[in-house]
């Protein structure tokens, strides 16, 4: 079972910035991606940006230009500067391992994210 730890979220004030991290329990590399979701209180959750394993990000258009997804050999990471109060929810780490013909996905357990006006 993959385990996916995430820290570093807060309360900023809007136009600050975080840095989330994403720590699995496995080699980063053996996932075919690995994402940042989020979900706000009554919404459903939604994809803010994803790293596929030959490293190539894509955004969610409404964090574009202002979020970064990165990785290094240890953890994925998600810079976020320009925060504004629409950006707080809870911040999710996820992966996709191709595991024989399965795609299995994991999820950590989420970190908060909360950005006043």
């Amino acid at each position: 079972q993959v385990q996916l730890a995430e820290s570093g979220g807060g309360l900023v004030q809007a136009g600050g910035s975080l840095r989330l991290s994403c720590a699995p329990s496995r080699s980063i590399f053996s996932f075919a991606s690995m994402a940042w979701y989020r979900q706000a209180p009554d919404k459903k959750r939604e994809l803010v940006a994803r790293i596929t394993r030959g490293g190539i990000p894509s955004y969610a258009d409404s964090v574009k230009g202002r979020f970064i997804i990165s990785r290094d050999t240890a953890m994925m990471y998600l810079q976020m500067s320009g925060l504004k109060p629409d950006d707080t929810a809870v911040y999710y780490c996820h992966s996709e391992a191709i595991e024989g013909p399965n795609s299995v996905l994991y999820w950590g357990q989420g970190t908060q994210v909360t950005v006043s006006s």
